[in-house]
């Protein structure tokens, strides 16, 4: 259709995408329906999950009571059940090519499975145990070579084929939580200590390279799969921290929202945003590059939140928590699944690009931050903002009734670093 753009002839387009724009956010709120299953099956609460390197549909989970379940997503069912340890299951992870995984336990054992279920008549065996001397609390698989990393006491580097760690590091601490392999520069490492720390490894020189220590203890961190350099710690002090590994001294962005202690947090595929899953129970999706979430997501039923996983498609969440269940979440609320016409997919990028062009208006702004809390979140918020508020007036106040300079400014993003150490 030919068209004239003069836009004398057009006096009330602005006004007429601005209403476009506002239907279109109120309606995103209106669809928004994250949750989509969940997956029950479990007879204690859900520690660990790993995600399958090449199938979309299968994930893996680890419970308290040491048994590792096999789900397939898309029949939403589980496929396999293995009485993997005694105790808890620690942590696991999935072999490169997908065709084996390794668990840890309380056990002091890591363990290798096979990803096939056992032919008929064949016994549910480990293809290889490994005993240790201490109770392992975390397992990583290299991305393209037959090596993993176990911590616990320190972090040993394991050849698949050896029995015996081929080379163990630490830095003077007692308990490392977890430790993760960089996906892009693969020889490098980051683990989390008891002792505040945050450590960076590399595999190649065998020694630590550097290490960053907190105010409060780090329980897990993990590496963007788009900067080989960023990566996002989910701390005790409810706070995550994404640093740049080459400049620890300050975080790139401090995420603020939570109101009890991030447990875990994963990033997606896009490494644009990641999730984080917290002992206030609830998951919230942060943008990297913001210090607030764009949504948080509960249930009534949802209990503390353990474990959470981005799956490799970039469209949905898993969670893992405390009463049994791994639940299911589309990562864009309002998202229509399924096939889509062509011209339902015009209209929504013509509504994304309207919603994009008028987010700072104070009406479409207010409906698109709106979220329902549950009343303890809500409380905790408005509480945790009161004692922001008076410290900030307190330092205000000391700065005023004091010599000029004895009380320097300190930024939020270093008020949490205590010193790094190379």
């Amino acid at each position: 259709v030919p068209r004239n753009y003069d836009p004398a002839l057009h006096p009330f387009e602005v006004a007429r995408e601005y209403v476009r724009a506002l239907n279109a956010t109120k309606l995103e709120r209106v669809f928004a329906k994250p949750f989509l299953s969940s997956l029950d099956g479990h007879r204690d609460g859900v520690n660990c999950m790993a995600k399958h390197p090449k199938s979309l549909s299968t994930v893996l989970s680890g419970a308290c009571d040491g048994e590792v379940k096999i789900w397939n997503l898309t029949k939403r069912q589980c496929i396999r059940t293995i009485q993997a340890h005694e105790g808890f299951v620690r942590g696991m992870c999935a072999r490169f090519c997908g065709t084996s995984f390794f668990t840890v336990g309380d056990d002091k054992t890591v363990k290798q499975w096979k990803m096939e279920s056992p032919e008929y008549g064949e016994e549910e065996e480990p293809i290889h145990t490994i005993l240790g001397k201490t109770v392992y609390t975390g397992i990583d698989h290299h991305w393209k070579e037959p090596v993993f990393a176990t911590c616990g006491h320190q972090v040993d580097i394991w050849d698949e084929q050896r029995t015996s760690p081929k080379c163990s590091l630490n830095w003077g601490f007692d308990s490392i939580s977890s430790v993760k392999f960089n996906p892009i520069e693969t020889y490098l490492l980051g683990s989390c200590a008891s002792d505040r720390n945050i450590v960076l490894y590399d595999m190649r020189k065998s020694t630590p390279l550097k290490k960053v220590i907190l105010n409060m203890r780090t329980n897990t961190l993990c590496w963007n799969p788009m900067e080989a350099f960023i990566f996002t710690a989910a701390n005790e002090d409810y706070n995550l921290y994404t640093f740049d590994m080459r400049f620890l001294e300050s975080p790139v962005m401090v995420h603020m929202d939570h109101v009890s202690a991030v447990l875990d947090v994963d990033y997606s595929p896009t490494g644009k945003e990641f999730v984080s899953a917290s002992f206030d129970k609830s998951i919230r999706i942060f943008p990297v590059d913001k210090g607030h979430s764009r949504e948080v997501y509960h249930t009534k039923r949802m209990q503390h939140v353990i474990t959470v996983k981005w799956t490799s498609d970039n469209k949905y969440i898993l969670c893992g928590s405390d009463e049994m269940n791994i639940r299911l979440w589309k990562a864009n609320a309002s998202e229509k699944l399924g096939v889509l016409a062509p011209r339902e997919k015009a209209a929504m990028n013509y509504n994304q690009k309207l919603k994009e062009k008028f987010q700072f208006h104070p009406q479409i702004r207010r409906i698109a931050q709106h979220r329902h809390l549950p009343k303890s979140i809500y409380c905790q918020i408005k509480e945790q903002r009161i004692m922001r508020e008076a410290r900030r007036r307190k330092e205000l106040n000391r700065r005023k009734h004091s010599k000029p300079g004895s009380v320097p400014l300190v930024p939020e993003r270093k008020k949490h670093i205590v010193a790094v150490v190379k």
